[in-house]
């Protein structure tokens, strides 16, 4: 087997996942101050709280005495949690405060305590190297609480490799044949495309000029133009920044209006927000959501919105849980790769960087998508047909 085989099938079995990074690990709301929650980020299990201040906490889910999970106890003070099992009591640093029957506290009680952010109404938590953990590099995710955008979403626990679910976002043609009764279209098939890259983002362009609106497009056309009919001009513009956040630009406006210039007035814009945390190796936590810039006064269309798209999600799941379970029987079999590929396999190639830079994946083993897509003397800007 040549080193281009091995590589493409190690592509197919091992998708790693980078610590030092920020990940979503909750929505703003699921922390409280009223009980701990309980989540795995990174092969990491959580115990998640709120102080009584406010301020969101993750510690290691086990104590330090017989590993109980922490989420499993109560919170007690300003800011600790008290073991379920032999009442040891944490506070927000993860230093053990008090140990029932002992006179004093043994000084090396403790577990860690995980860098948190709180943005864009998610709790992130950061489980890799804590003096890497710059809050400025939580991906940007505006549009969830800009006063411009309207919008909400739910979590899909899925079982599949993250990886597998970057795939499915930054290749949008799958539309055509998954969701054929909502969003899909031939049309996105046969439209060109145009994919850039840098350092830790990845973007992928796509237009479809004077085309049929789908039934979902259709029915937001009409929710902001009432009666509308005619042709349109459709665009979705992918973009992904590392680890794995991917907000996705999308909308249709009525053909001819100006739409591909930058004149979007005539249309309805939508960011499909998404940003996907591992769970463990075939498993994953994805939280979506669906902003709009019109109606934004409308809860209707914002539950509508919400409904919807949870159900193009849920044939995503299907087929992404089907995919996983056929890797894992196959485990031998080399991956390959399409033009539309391309921003998926610029992707995991910032991925794998990642990971050696972590000292966690040799640089002998990067994936051969990534070489077969982005080799060094690549122009950074490709155009698939």
């Amino acid at each position: 087997m040549s080193v281009l085989d091995r590589q493409m099938s190690a592509t197919a079995k091992i998708f790693p996942h980078p610590r030092d990074a920020w990940y979503v690990a909750a929505w703003d709301h699921e922390v409280t101050a009223k009980a701990p929650l309980a989540r795995t980020i990174a092969d990491r299990p959580l115990a998640l709280y709120r102080t009584q201040d406010g301020r969101p906490v993750a510690l290691a889910d086990a104590c330090w005495h017989r590993l109980a999970p922490l989420s499993m106890g109560t919170l007690v003070g300003d800011d600790e949690v008290q073991c379920p099992y032999h009442g040891l009591r944490y506070n927000s640093s993860g230093r053990c405060t008090a140990m029932p029957a002992q006179e004093t506290v043994n000084p090396s009680a403790s577990v860690p305590s995980f860098p948190v952010v709180e943005k864009h109404r998610y709790v992130w938590v950061w489980v890799g190297d804590p003096t890497k953990a710059d809050p400025d590099l939580v991906p940007d995710m505006h549009q969830m609480d800009s006063p411009d955008w309207a919008g909400d979403g739910l979590t899909i626990h899925a079982d599949c490799n993250y990886q597998l679910v970057l795939d499915n976002l930054m290749d949008l043609t799958h539309e055509e044949f998954v969701h054929s009764s909502s969003i899909g279209q031939a049309e996105l098939s046969e439209a060109e495309f145009s994919t850039t890259h840098d350092g830790s983002t990845v973007t992928v362009s796509r237009w479809m000029r004077d085309i049929d609106a789908p039934p979902f497009w259709l029915k937001n056309m009409r929710d902001k133009f009432p009666g509308f009919t005619g042709k349109v001009d459709r665009w979705q513009i992918i973009h992904f920044e590392a680890p794995s956040t991917i907000c996705i630009d999308v909308g249709v406006a009525k053909a001819g209006t100006g739409a591909p210039e930058g004149d979007r007035s005539q249309g309805v814009n939508g960011y499909v927000m998404n940003t996907i945390t591992p769970d463990r190796d075939r498993s994953c936590h994805y939280f979506w959501a669906f902003m709009r810039n019109y109606r934004l006064d409308s809860q209707l269309i914002t539950t509508q919105l919400r409904d919807g798209v949870h159900g193009v999600f849920a044939e995503d799941e299907v087929m992404l849980t089907a995919q996983q379970k056929a890797i894992d029987e196959n485990p031998d079999y080399e991956f390959y790769s399409l033009n539309v590929d391309a921003g998926g396999m610029w992707v995991r190639r910032i991925l794998d960087r990642m990971l050696v830079a972590e000292g966690r994946l040799d640089p002998g083993d990067v994936s051969v998508t990534n070489h077969a897509a982005a080799p060094a003397d690549r122009p950074r800007v490709t155009t698939g047909a």
